[in-house]
């Protein structure tokens, strides 16, 4: 069973919470973000420390999600969030036209992606795509959707991989 809705949230210094009912806004150094809690769950600030509690254990579920989702609220305005994309392929590469990525990633055709609202992308070199933000919602789900425009492939370990990810490999046919 999971407890991670009574761990306790430790505002730090530089991050102020301002709470309107339900909304929650959280304000730091990288900037601001806002969300809309359940009313099931009640938010408690006592000198800088945040605690959850819920009214019924039938909300166990919702518990934990809530403290996870403002633990992240806080740590993006303190660190923020980044997402590394590597291309592997011959002939791969991104680059930056104004604020649209543009992708040749083997297709008869560029690929151009706009970023969202608070979402920063850099392209170090041809083959390296980093996406950073303060929501990691959004940071994760841009990311998804870059990889989803040429997914490796599991014979070449040609496509579009997370920088960590380990692309599991298959051997092929074999001739014999």
């Amino acid at each position: 069973m999971s407890r991670i809705g009574y761990k306790k949230v430790v505002m730090p210094e530089g991050v102020s919470m301002t709470q309107d009912g339900n909304n929650v806004t959280v304000k730091g150094p990288k900037g601001s973000i806002s969300r809309t809690f359940r009313p099931e769950i009640t938010i408690k600030t006592e000198d800088n420390v945040v605690s959850f509690d819920r009214i019924s254990d039938e909300f166990k579920p919702l518990h934990g999600t809530t403290r996870a989702l403002f633990a992240n609220m806080v740590e993006g305005v303190t660190k923020g969030f980044e997402k590394k994309l590597d291309l592997v392929g011959v002939g791969y590469r991104a680059q930056m036209q104004g604020q649209k990525l543009v992708l040749n990633v083997g297709y008869s055709h560029p690929v151009e992606m706009t970023a969202p609202e608070g979402v920063k992308i850099t392209v170090p070199s041809n083959t390296e795509i980093v996406i950073s933000g303060i929501n990691k919602e959004t940071v994760g789900k841009f990311a998804a959707e870059v990889r989803e425009v040429r997914p490796p492939e599991p014979y070449k370990g040609k496509g579009i991989k997370y920088h960590d990810e380990q692309v599991r490999r298959k051997e092929g046919k074999t001739g014999k």
